[in-house]
């Protein structure tokens, strides 16, 4: 019996609306998106009545880095629900160990020590517990429009859109625009006296539309944060592991961070999982606090193993290669795609198979999410700059695939001109 498709849409949606979110039935029944996930498999995704399929270019922000059930990873958890569990986080684990290795071989400079968790909110957190313990100090300096998780000192990093409901907030948090290194100095000067703890960044903020700074943008924040004493961390949920089309984002930029944050892809979309991979020198806190801070399910050894088979195939020499090629393809047709409506395509913004389309006006972006639906492109629009589409596709399409996506973009954007001009 398939798992898929067992009630009629109509039930799935009471059901939901009923049970588990009200909100979201009633957000997406107004956007007139009715659709349910079904069928999944590789870079498509299936409505539950199998009637529609879309080119998942949403990826939930990563997780699919490789794809929908990707037969590799799906074997991998197989292999290891023969044999493992969750594991007690208690105690020392052969498979933690093996990925804690694994992750700090594939990272640069000394980051060489990994704390796991299950999500990227409890990672950011536990990165922030780890630079104030370091330091003594409190203050925090992250991005306006920034987005680093719903937990709490990760909300309290973020957008106010999503933290000041909770209020009041955890103290000592600051913003400041993302690019500018002058207010990332005035900060870190105008911090308590002792200096900020952290300074906190998304390599390629994706909830702000993608921005890419300039290229001597971390090489300066490395400076500032050596000169004030602060811990350097990025955020690298949605731009690590291959999708800035090197094994870490900042990777492409030359610095080396004391902190890097992972989750989203690391477990193949298939076990969740995320770590914080930190530097030698931070370790001596938690050397001498073992069990200050646990996750229960953090790290489960199945999980571990899955990940495994995850770096294995980004390990490979011909990936990352074809992530460049799939780059470089998508360059070429979404310069063409500008060129061809330059009234609503504004800007494309790229590094890797990390894409943002920013649009002539804020209503661009819902407009064409919607549109993608209609056309078989599934991509949202960036919650902290709506004018802003998020492209992000599996690393392993195809070219095919790929030209399918720009094919579609190209009728979207048709449509949206109308829509948009046409009222002018």
């Amino acid at each position: 019996m398939s798992l898929i498709g067992q009630h009629p849409r109509e039930q799935i949606v009471e059901q939901f609306a009923r049970h588990v979110s009200s909100g979201k039935a009633e957000f997406f029944a107004q956007a007139g998106v009715d659709f349910i996930f079904g069928k999944r498999e590789g870079v498509y995704v299936w409505d539950v009545d199998g009637q529609r399929r879309l080119i998942d270019c949403h990826c939930n922000g990563g997780v699919y880095n490789l794809g929908h059930r990707h037969p590799r990873v799906v074997a991998a958890l197989k292999r290891a629900l023969d044999e493992l569990d969750i594991g007690n986080h208690h105690f020392i684990s052969e498979h933690r160990a093996l990925l804690g290795e694994r992750l700090a071989a594939l990272s640069p400079g000394d980051l060489n020590r990994v704390v796991f968790g299950v999500g990227g909110g409890e990672a950011i957190d536990l990165a922030i517990k780890l630079a104030r313990a370091h330091t003594g100090r409190s203050q925090v300096i992250s991005a306006r429009g920034g987005y680093h998780g719903h937990t709490g000192f990760a909300l309290a990093a973020g957008e106010d859109e999503f933290s000041l409901p909770f209020a009041p907030l955890p103290p000592g948090f600051s913003r400041v625009p993302f690019g500018d290194l002058d207010a990332l100095e005035a900060a870190m000067g105008d911090a308590a006296t002792a200096g900020a703890a952290a300074v906190l960044f998304e390599t390629i903020p994706a909830t702000l539309g993608m921005p890419i700074p300039p290229e001597d943008y971390y090489a300066g924040v490395r400076t500032l944060c050596d000169r004030h004493g602060a811990v350097m961390v990025m955020d690298e949920v949605q731009a690590g592991l291959g999708r800035c089309g090197a094994m870490w984002g900042i990777d492409t930029y030359g610095v080396v961070p004391d902190i890097i944050v992972t989750a989203k892809g690391l477990g193949g979309g298939i076990y969740p999982l995320s770590a914080t991979i930190y530097r030698d020198h931070l370790n001596p806190f938690l050397h001498e606090h073992p069990f200050i801070h646990v996750s229960t399910c953090g790290g489960a050894e199945v999980g571990c193993y899955v990940a495994l088979e995850v770096l294995a195939m980004l390990e490979e020499p011909a990936f990352l290669a074809h992530v460049q090629a799939m780059a470089g393809l998508f360059r070429e047709g979404l310069a063409e795609l500008q060129a061809r409506h330059p009234g609503v395509l504004v800007e494309v913004r790229q590094r890797g198979l990390m894409m943002g389309l920013k649009w002539a006006s804020e209503m661009c972006g819902p407009l064409m999410t919607v549109a993608g639906f209609h056309h078989g492109v599934l991509t949202i629009y960036a919650n902290n700059d709506q004018s802003v589409s998020q492209l992000l596709p599996p690393l392993t399409i195809q070219e095919d695939e790929a030209r399918q996506v720009l094919a579609a973009l190209e009728r979207m954007t048709t449509w949206l001109e109308g829509m948009v001009l046409g009222g002018e």
